[in-house]
């Protein structure tokens, strides 16, 4: 997945990775985010809970691989209880400054199904529309 966001890259890492910017941009369209916690660092820890509008809380952790900033992030991802299709996957985030805006690409994978797969590109789809919006902007 590709975006292009209205902001510098500084300002999109930081928004990235910055647990009280996360909370205003992660998860799907009517989610909210209640706790993040990060530690920034190869082999360092993190913790998402997330609300749906209806349901109960849920939690997504894994383990940052590389961190360096303001370019590129990699981390495990898994979720907590995992569904019977899910597996721990590795997220890769690439990010190219140019100029005023930056071009985000997010890599994910491998899925067990294509439901799982469609599932994580929804989610994103709709985070990085409440990012870009948080940032001030409509580009895409």
């Amino acid at each position: 997945m590709t975006q292009t966001l209205p902001a510098t890259r500084p300002e999109v890492f930081e928004a990235m990775t910055d647990g009280s910017e996360l909370a205003r941009w992660w998860g799907p369209h009517g989610f909210s985010t209640h706790r993040v916690d990060l530690d920034l660092r190869p082999g360092g820890s993190y913790l998402i809970e997330m609300q749906p509008p209806e349901g109960e809380a849920f939690r997504l952790s894994g383990e940052f691989l590389q961190v360096e900033p303001p370019a590129r992030l990699v981390y495990t991802f898994r979720w907590d209880p995992p569904d019977p299709d899910d597996r721990e996957t590795v997220v890769t985030v690439s990010l190219e400054e140019r100029g005023a805006q930056t071009r985000v690409e997010l890599r994910q994978g491998e899925f067990t199904t294509e439901e799982r797969r469609a599932l994580h590109e929804g989610g994103w789809t709709d985070s990085f529309e409440r990012l870009r919006e948080m940032l001030g902007g409509s580009l895409r």
